[in-house]
């Protein structure tokens, strides 16, 4: 039966239907369901693996042992992958091996808004673009066979409105082809100097192959209609160009979006009187277009900055806008901010107060920079936190060791963290390190990770023991304290800052979104003794307001946790 599927599913049905034998990914939105839909699958092997590089690496043993793999990841966690990345395109494949990578445009959940062809054009590798479910399931399966017949790793390339929106997909039946029996190929596979410098010439071929295919084959199709304008596009563009202009232009569809075809781009723009370029954020079809000599309009018009819609592209392109209502007055600001009862807001607080200077890392508790709390001064990427201070303290010395805390996840700790701790340990910082245990991967909706001691299905699995982890690190000084407890976080912190060697304090306490987490009864708010001082404020907590100069709180938020108690000198909160 036909199905209204997300991008991402229909994406993770392709792969079964193609007969994907091995799924191993990092969470990162906009990707992070692909790899939870393929788990339902119980004939895929999936995992979560500690981070995308390790994801990719698994995916090629995989393939290299005769089987079609899989592993998915965002934008910026390709470029984690990228080491792999590039040297499998010369080593080829021998099982199809499909890499799924989302892109974020307009940063809804990214630290950056890299355009990831960028990676596909410099490791030589084919990009396919989906424009929506129905491409994207029809993609994942096509992947695999073009991954087999050119002998390389296939990129899907999604973005966020792709990934989570829905259209019709009509599910068949799961074909698994035969394994190709392993060979050991050591001229293929084993990528030193001598070998590696003998399969670039094959990967320079395979390029010019594809570049024909690609002005042939089916991911790429022109629908001819009013030939005054000529529209080359890809992804969700093209679903916007197609309202917008309807059979009011000629549109050239791009699906195979590295390498790019020149002979059917050349023969659609001999058939239009103008071009115009649409395309989310850098101008990779624009300036195909101008080295083949084509003269085009296309970032002269339109941004290369965040997500485009129908009207954007109408308003930059000349055509009258449809007529819409506009609010009549301004919305409040809704900024994201850390639920109530989150772990992580009473260990901020307990920075702030003690006005340390914390270098913070991706996740969640990134909300720890906002206001109220303005309790973290840099985020950079997966892992920054902890290498960062190492540096921050080595070049500042004394100044800063005794005020300066970096903070990291426990997920982003077990992805990217342990390297830069190790770090500190042999090159030894005076730096403090705080990681911030909640059980759970948090930001990405409740992925589970090597601490937590459960696999992707929820089966029991291999545990990490971080305090062991750090110890065995090198590191003599570990603490353990808990969030909710104001009193022992503002000693703990204070005494390993003031330590003379490096340590480690583990802020331990549950995500309070986890369904197993038990919670307190809500707090209420006795009236005749709350005086308004608003120190329950300073926490930030949603389920805390205040109305008529009182403290109120949110009975369907309050999960009960106590930290605005411990801050109230009047008793005015009580269980």
């Amino acid at each position: 039966m036909k199905q209204l599927m997300l991008g991402n599913k229909a994406l993770a049905r392709g792969l079964y239907e193609a007969g994907c034998s091995v799924v191993s990914s990092y969470p990162g939105t906009p990707s992070t369901e692909v790899t939870e839909e393929a788990a339902k699958y119980d004939e895929i092997y999936c995992e979560w693996a500690p981070n995308e590089k390790v994801a990719m690496e698994v995916a090629f043993g995989a393939s290299l042992a005769g089987k079609r793999s899989f592993c998915g990841m965002k934008h910026v966690g390709l470029n984690v992958a990228a080491d792999p990345l590039f040297t499998c395109s010369y080593t080829g494949v021998n099982g199809g091996m499909v890499i799924c990578v989302a892109d974020d445009p307009g940063m809804h959940s990214s630290q950056n808004e890299q355009d990831s062809r960028h990676h596909a054009i410099a490791s030589k590798i084919p990009m396919l673009e989906p424009s929506d479910s129905t491409e994207a399931y029809e993609f994942a399966k096509k992947a695999f066979e073009l991954s087999e017949e050119f002998d390389t790793p296939v990129i899907i390339k999604m973005c966020t409105r792709v990934a989570h929106s829905q259209s019709i997909v009509e599910p068949s039946e799961r074909v698994v082809p035969e394994t190709i029996p392993y060979e050991k190929n050591i001229a293929k596979y084993v990528m030193m100097p001598g070998n590696a410098i003998r399969r670039h010439p094959v990967v320079e071929e395979r390029t010019r192959k594809l570049i024909e295919y690609g002005n042939h084959c089916d991911f790429n199709r022109v629908e001819m209609g009013d030939t005054k304008l000529g529209i080359i596009t890809s992804s969700t563009c093209y679903q916007y160009a197609k309202e917008v202009f309807g059979d009011k232009a000629s549109i050239l569809k791009i699906g195979l979006v590295n390498p790019l075809p020149d002979q059917l781009i050349l023969d659609f723009a001999a058939k239009v009187e103008k071009l115009a370029i649409i395309e989310e954020l850098d101008p990779i079809l624009e300036n195909h277009c101008k080295e083949l000599g084509l003269t085009v309009t296309g970032k002269d018009a339109l941004p290369m900055e965040g997500e485009f819609s129908q009207n954007l592209i109408a308003e930059k392109l000349g055509i009258e806008v449809p007529a819409h209502k506009e609010l009549g007055e301004a919305l409040p600001g809704r900024p994201p901010v850390m639920c109530a009862g989150c772990p992580h807001r009473g260990l901020f607080f307990t920075l702030s107060k003690n006005k340390c200077t914390v270098l913070g890392d991706i996740g969640c508790y990134t909300l720890g920079a906002v206001a109220p709390l303005s309790a973290m001064e840099m985020t950079l990427c997966m892992g920054a936190s902890i290498s960062s201070i190492h540096g921050f303290n080595k070049a500042l010395g004394k100044e800063s060791e005794g005020k300066t805390v970096a903070v990291i996840g426990d997920s982003t700790f077990m992805h990217s963290g342990m390297t830069g701790l190790a770090n500190i340990a042999y090159n030894q910082s005076n730096s403090t390190v705080i990681i911030l245990d909640n059980s759970i991967t948090g930001m990405t909706g409740h992925q589970q990770n090597p601490t937590t001691g459960y696999n992707i299905k929820g089966d029991p699995a291999g545990k990490i023991d971080l305090e062991s982890l750090c110890r065995s690190m090198g590191f003599n000084r570990v603490r353990v304290v808990d969030p909710y407890d104001l009193a022992a976080c503002d000693t703990v912190i204070k005494e390993e800052l003031a330590a003379e060697e490096p340590s480690v304090i583990i802020s331990r306490r549950p995500c309070a979104l986890l369904k197993y987490v038990k919670h307190n009864p809500p707090l209420k708010v006795e009236k005749e003794n709350c005086v308004g001082c608003k120190s329950c404020m300073r926490l930030g907590c949603p389920a805390i307001s205040v109305k008529d100069k009182k403290a109120v709180v949110d009975t369907t938020l309050c999960v009960g946790c106590g930290v605005c108690q411990q801050l109230c000198k009047f008793d005015a909160l009580q269980a």
